[in-house]
């Protein structure tokens, strides 16, 4: 019996069990519902403005507008660096599903040949910053726009966009003064304004061009576009123009740059003109030049290493990173500083006999006239180049005052405004070979740079600015190559240019003119055959530099050495004489002699442009080598 009423069922228990359970339910079902409600109303409300802006931004992005670069002319307006319309191939990683599939895609549509294939990739792989373009490819072909047009459907995040590049229409000849743009590497990308250079895919490098690269660039701008769901610009909604960069005049005279440029004739060398009373670079000329507008979209392999294995070194800018020798170039700057400190009078007699010893040294220093010139002064020092009386001037001033007034003129400084790489070049001392080698001075030494020869470095620009100097009275004036950026106009004075140089008495400028014009225009004078005819008065020295030294009793015969190995020949002048227009450093390696008629020419071109001359100056140097005799 009793079992029987277990077995009965308690409606009453299930019935508050179910009603329970139901009540859990609703109120699970509740708080499910009321989170639902509450989270569609954080959505829709709260956060309305942020969801609306991430809607949009699937529909709508914000692109970069690189601005125009700047373009550069010569100072009479010719156009020497200009933008040409061109269409580039980039990609943006971000937009892209599988970018080995896409990367391997576009190989195949623009069939491109093996060697190019792995720079290709490289490309695509270097460091950019989020959602910006990748270049790929650049100045495409008609051909390839067309097959990328074609399979675009294909080709998710990658675009043809139409841009300007840099196209130089002198690429040789002015190669080493404008330098060139390239592509903006990881290290430059790191280091710029991510918002300025949004969009630019190219940047100065070398020249005036990565000098001025700030007025040159602009300022980028932006613009607003609806795309659709493949990232398609449909429509473009806003836009923020960029500002274009600002055009650079410079101080190049391109036709004196052109004759500069032909006077070498394929010679190694470099030629500067500088205009004395403005410090205006009117020629700088290294040569052999190279091609630049091959760096703009990235020179190949191939093609860059060829330039770095050409012994004659194209990629090198002699004008104002050779390091040569003066020789005796720096004559009239040393007979300047003997007349300052007294060592000497212009009247004063050295009798030269071929040669000069140091006291109680038995040792001979040879003039290179071997028998020597005899009786000789100032003025004739010069213009015969007497190595004997410019030794003796190096020993009574010692190197100590030597070294501190050729810094005056510029020399072992680089003193140039805005020139790209200048070296200083060196201008010896004592101090400085302590420092250098933990050794002390010889007198020897000294010798060696009264002439210009030994550790004594200069470059064409120092000597070309020295030169300036000197036709200004030492009145200084910082050698520059811009002339005007955008409506500013670059004129002297300079911040930090050099003091002028002072002498005790204004006539030894005049003493050291006249002996350097002789040197054109005088019955001994070593470059007396090209200045045969001149219509105006030059001021000038001639020089050789050694490329190696040769011993105590041997003679220098350039007929039995290589051509690598004879000697470097220069050339410095200024004219007018009473009102310096141009002054011109010359440099030819391993010519040994033939120089000075390239001064002369230059200067004919600058000064008489519209004459022509009936008999054209001989271009051989009388001057014969000035050697140092000794190991």
């Amino acid at each position: 019996m009793r079992k029987r009423r277990e077995n009965v069922k308690n409606h009453e228990r299930e019935v508050r069990v179910f009603r329970h359970r139901s009540l859990v339910a609703a109120l699970i079902i509740v708080l499910m519902a009321g989170a639902i409600v509450s989270r569609l109303v954080y959505l829709q409300v709260i956060e309305h403005d942020v969801f609306i802006t991430r809607s949009d931004n699937n529909r709508m992005r914000v692109e970069p507008l690189p601005p125009r670069r700047g373009l550069i002319y010569d100072r009479h307006g010719k156009l020497l660096a200009e933008n040409r319309p061109t269409y580039n191939l980039t990609i943006v990683r971000e937009r892209v599903d599988d970018l080995d599939t896409t990367l391997q895609r576009l190989v195949d549509i623009l069939d491109l040949p093996e060697d190019e294939v792995e720079t290709f990739r490289e490309r695509s792989r270097q460091r950019q910053r989020p959602y910006q373009p990748a270049l790929l490819i650049s100045d495409l072909t008609e051909d390839q726009i067309a097959r990328l047009a074609v399979n675009r459907y294909l080709l998710s995040g990658v675009e043809v966009e139409a841009q300007l590049m840099r196209y130089y229409p002198d690429p040789i000849v002015m190669s080493h003064v404008l330098g060139y743009v390239g592509r903006i590497n990881a290290e430059e990308l790191a280091d710029l304004d991510p918002g300025n250079y949004a969009g630019t895919h190219f940047i100065g490098k070398t020249g005036i061009e990565y000098t001025y690269e700030d007025a040159l660039h602009g300022k980028a701008g932006l613009r607003k576009v609806e795309t659709n769901a493949r990232g398609r610009v449909l429509r473009e909604l806003e836009r923020s123009p960029a500002v274009p960069g600002k055009d650079i005049t410079l101080t190049i005279d391109s036709r004196l740059q052109h004759m500069a440029y032909d006077l070498l004739g394929g010679r190694r060398g470099a030629i500067v003109a500088i205009q004395p009373k403005t410090g205006d670079i009117l020629a700088m000329v290294s040569a052999p030049g190279f091609d630049i507008n091959k760096f703009v979209t990235g020179i190949s392999y191939k093609d860059y290493r060829a330039l770095q294995e050409n012994l004659d070194l194209p990629l090198y800018n002699r004008a104002v990173r050779g390091q040569y020798p003066p020789g005796s170039t720096v004559k009239p700057f040393e007979a300047l500083a003997a007349l300052q400190d007294g060592v000497v009078k212009p009247d004063d007699i050295i009798y030269d006999p071929g040669y000069f010893q140091l006291p109680n040294d038995t040792r001979r220093y040879h003039n290179w006239l071997r028998w020597g010139h005899g009786r000789v002064d100032l003025e004739r020092a010069l213009e015969v180049s007497n190595n004997t009386y410019f030794y003796t001037m190096a020993y009574r001033l010692g190197i100590d005052r030597l070294s501190a007034f050729m810094h005056q003129f510029g020399f072992g400084e680089v003193t140039s405004l805005d020139v790209q790489g200048a070296l200083p070049g060196l201008m010896p001392s004592r101090e400085w070979k302590r420092e250098k080698y933990n050794q002390v001075w010889y007198p020897g030494e000294t010798l060696s740079a009264g002439i210009g020869q030994g550790y004594f470095m200069a470059t064409p620009l120092q000597l070309a600015a020295a030169t300036a100097t000197l036709a200004n009275h030492g009145h200084w004036v910082r050698p520059h190559l811009a002339k005007r950026v955008g409506d500013e106009a670059i004129e002297p004075p300079f911040a930090d240019t050099k003091p002028d140089v002072e002498l005790d008495k204004a006539r030894w400028w005049q003493d050291v003119y006249k002996g350097m014009e002789a040197v054109l225009n005088g019955s001994e004078g070593t470059a007396r055959k090209v200045g045969a005819g001149m219509q105006y008065q030059m001021a000038a020295k001639t020089g050789t530099a050694q490329v190696f030294s040769l011993g105590q009793n041997q003679k220098y015969d350039a007929d039995e050495l290589t051509e690598r190995l004879r000697d470097h020949a220069l050339f410095i002048g200024f004219a007018p004489v009473d009102d310096p227009q141009i002054a011109i450093a010359v440099i030819v390696e391993n010519a040994g002699g033939g120089v000075s008629g390239l001064g002369r020419e230059l200067t004919d071109a600058w000064l008489l442009p519209d004459s022509e001359l009936k008999d054209p100056p001989d271009t051989t140097v009388n001057e014969e080598v000035e050697s140092i005799d000794g190991d």
